[in-house]
């Protein structure tokens, strides 16, 4: 028996595209629950606008407002037009940390194609913008401090772009890596009633599976955060360049 064949991405529709293998697996069909999911609880929260709010307009409200304050409030310009997608972006990712967590779904954000993905995304809507704002050449003085000497900013330069290069990945590797070590960490304890061949063991391995699930839903929440937060980070310094 292999502990970890829940973690695979299994596929659940065959499909061919000129060569190309574009089969639906769990993974798939989770990322598009949490696309729907937040759809759904953002368009019912806002369905019926009251001055004084339901619980889940409340809910909704709070969560706005604190991702207002907190997160997006590093950008100092254009803060407004970001919201948005800073809320879709913590939205989905929370959405899909969190059904990774229901039996029988595949946790989308536990694989390390997609959480690459995502910091991709990110990487070149930073990389982007920064050139927009500033113009690609003030873009790329901007690495390097005004006034440092011609030596020093030869060695400062790579350093930099190799800074940036690595902000994808290391987006990418910790919102994996906390992901998958929460499932599998759920999957070892609960075999170990079937390693050690008794029944009678049985309700230890409920026990801790009960207190990790409980701590996952808390990593969930705080890795959407900070994911959303450095990414809105790295926005406000492309646009500021300092």
């Amino acid at each position: 028996m292999n502990v970890f064949e829940h973690l695979y991405q299994k596929t659940l529709f065959p499909l061919t595209f000129m060569g190309v293998d574009i089969s639906i697996t769990g993974g798939a069909v989770s990322l598009w629950l949490a696309v729907i999911c937040s759809f759904l609880f953002f368009f019912l929260a806002s369905r019926s606008l009251s001055l004084i709010p339901g619980r889940l307009q409340n809910f909704a409200e709070t969560l706005i407002v604190f991702l207002r304050d907190e997160v997006a409030g590093q950008i100092e310009h254009d803060r407004s037009k970001w919201l948005p997608f800073l809320i879709a972006l913590f939205s989905f990712i929370l959405m899909n940390n969190l059904l990774g967590l229901v039996p029988g779904l595949s946790g989308a954000t536990a694989n390390i194609n997609v959480t690459a993905t995502l910091a991709v995304i990110i990487f070149l809507i930073v990389q982007i913008y920064g050139m927009v704002q500033q113009n690609p050449i003030n873009y790329l003085k901007s690495f390097i401090p005004p006034g440092v000497p011609f030596v020093i900013a030869l060695f400062l330069l790579p350093v930099e772009i190799i800074s940036q290069l690595a902000r994808p990945f290391s987006l990418a590797l910790r919102l994996f890596a906390n992901m998958f070590a929460g499932h599998a960490a759920t999957l070892l304890i609960l075999s170990l009633v079937f390693i050690f061949k008794s029944y009678l063991i049985a309700p230890l391995p409920v026990v801790g599976d009960v207190a990790i699930l409980s701590f996952e839903i808390f990593v969930a929440a705080i890795q959407a955060f900070i994911f959303t937060y450095l990414s809105a980070l790295y926005i406000a310094t492309a646009q500021e360049g300092h």
